[in-house]
């Protein structure tokens, strides 16, 4: 889980160690040719000791890793960052959209008995598990485990045989992958996921998968897959061991500063006292409770926040996505818009907007997957093809009013 949308950060880490790699062998030919990795087959039987000496058993070891072949494209995806750079603004936009929040609220109303659980079992507000799952999968959608995911086992084989800078690591989750099929929890069939091996609802790494996952629905096995019931279980388990999660505390509120700057956490009612007010007006329903300032862009919005922020952070070290998870959960439970805009933002299409603006430029021969109102990796990809074809600078994939204003000039 949290290495999942470690699509971001642990996928920049190692690609710096990469390069640095690199250049070390181009400086010195000797060294590369000392560096020269195990071919896949030594290395296979090299660590098919270490698997078992781990406890994984024969049967299961001939059966996933007994003629499997590296899926050498993730190294593609290890090295293939985003060619467009965002604003936080742009991050938000993205991920707190019309399509999100109108699914959320819909997966709410089919799950409500659930989400009653995990908030009596665990104390996790139900915005903040829909976010994740909206921001993560979809909401389970089938198309994402379909078009977008990989078998996990030849993935994390190419990187436990030939990353070098986290081999330890990759070794690790391959070999609690499996013992996943060891248990019977799954099949490595079923066992599909991104590039780096996280997988289902909640995007679980195999770590995460044994060591905090529950069967919460009571059918004999852990999955992230199928009903929704383990994976937002778990997720809900993490947050709270892993995270920290405080029961009955909001993650925090947009502020007015009124020039306050202090850092460090005060009670709520501190900050009050120093001249700090939540932007909406209301009084903070928890005064005694801790939090911290943040104003992540000057002249944008400020923030206090409280350890369920950091309770989400833990999730993905991203400060970005922890405000973005935060701020969807309060949308889809009817949470209004930040107040006090980002400087040189533009307000968030509307669901209309953006299928109108998938429509145009599917008709302008820039192909965007679907027009559903979604904007995933293909609608990213058109709108920086269109970008580049009309001269509109930056071309950063970012589909908003600049972009459906010029479609429809040329419409």
């Amino acid at each position: 889980m949290a290495q999942a949308d470690s699509r971001e950060w642990p996928t920049r880490r190692a690609l710096l160690g990469l390069g640095v790699a690199a250049s070390a062998v181009f400086a010195n030919p000797l060294a590369a040719f000392a560096a020269t990795p195990l071919g896949f087959d030594q290395w296979r039987e090299r660590f098919r000791a270490h698997a078992l000496a781990k406890g994984v058993s024969e049967a299961t070891w001939a059966r996933v890793m007994g003629r499997i072949e590296p899926d050498m494209s993730v190294f593609r995806e290890l090295g293939n960052q985003p060619e467009f750079n965002e604003e936080l603004w742009q991050y938000i936009n993205r991920r707190v959209s019309d399509w999100r929040i109108v699914n959320g609220r819909e997966a709410l109303r089919k799950n409500e008995a659930l989400f009653a659980r995990i908030e009596r079992d665990y104390g996790v507000e139900r915005g903040t598990l829909l976010a994740l799952w909206g921001v993560e999968s979809a909401y389970g959608d089938p198309q994402v485990q379909q078009n977008h995911m990989r078998p996990v086992f030849p993935a994390l084989a190419a990187l436990a045989w030939n990353e070098p800078r986290r081999r330890a690591y990759w070794e690790s989750e391959l070999v609690n992958a499996l013992r996943i099929v060891d248990r019977g929890w799954s099949t490595p069939e079923e066992m599909r996921g991104s590039w780096a091996g996280a997988m289902g609802h909640t995007q679980w790494m195999p770590e995460v998968w044994l060591n905090v996952g529950i069967d919460y629905d009571q059918d004999g096995r852990v999955s992230p897959f199928g009903r929704p019931d383990d994976a937002l279980g778990s997720t809900a388990r993490y947050l709270v061991t892993r995270g920290k999660y405080h029961r009955g505390e909001h993650w925090g509120y947009e502020v007015r500063t009124n020039g306050a700057s202090s850092r460090g956490n005060r009670s709520y009612a501190a900050w009050a006292s120093a001249g700090v007010a939540r932007a909406d007006g209301a009084p903070f329903p928890q005064p005694n409770a801790s939090a911290q300032l943040w104003t992540p862009v000057p002249e944008g919005p400020s923030f206090l926040l409280g350890p369920n922020f950091y309770s989400v952070r833990s999730y993905n070290p991203a400060m970005n996505y922890a405000l973005a998870i935060c701020h969807l959960g309060d949308r889809i439970l009817g949470g209004p818009p930040f107040i006090q805009p980002f400087p040189g933002s533009e307000r968030a299409l509307t669901l209309a907007e953006v299928k109108e603006m998938q429509v145009r430029l599917t008709r302008a021969g820039f192909d965007t997957g679907g027009t559903d109102g979604r904007v995933g990796n293909d609608t990213m990809q058109a709108v920086r093809d269109y970008q580049a074809k009309m001269g509109l600078e930056p071309a950063d994939g970012y589909g908003g009013l600049k972009v459906l204003a010029r479609l429809r000039q040329g419409s």
